[in-house]
């Protein structure tokens, strides 16, 4: 398989994802990447994702059915959903102790997991 090639566009995705605060959907990804290329477009927005997720760069967190994507690398981490304004924030610390390997009642092994926090970012929670 040939190898991608670097483009000023894939570049540019990468970056936006590498700089979120958190997860971003594709119209957001799109929105902000075309600040530095006006002319990008949706289709190129997916191909680059997909690109991205093959070669490790990037992955999916799906949250309440819609996909949001962030870069990889960013270690074990969560994430908070605003009611409000619809943000979705990384959360660098972990809630739940449970390390891989943990046995529950009927066999259950986990091997992973995902939590997602919900309520009111700071600037919401500041305006009620």
């Amino acid at each position: 398989m040939t190898p991608a090639r670097h483009t000023r566009q894939r570049e540019v995705i990468a970056a936006v994802l590498r700089q979120a605060e958190g997860p971003l959907s594709a119209p957001e990804l799109l929105g902000r990447a075309q600040r530095d290329l006006p002319g990008l477009g949706t289709a190129t927005v997916y191909r680059t994702l997909r690109l991205l997720q093959e070669q490790g760069e990037a992955h999916a967190v799906n949250l309440d059915g819609e996909a949001l994507y962030e870069a990889s690398g960013r270690g074990h981490h969560h994430h908070f959903s605003c009611n409000a304004c619809g943000r979705v924030y990384t959360l660098h610390s972990c809630p739940v102790a449970l390390p891989s390997g943990t046995v529950y009642p009927g066999g259950f092994v986990v091997e992973g997991h995902e939590v997602t926090l919900y309520g009111r970012c700071p600037g919401c929670a500041a305006q009620r």
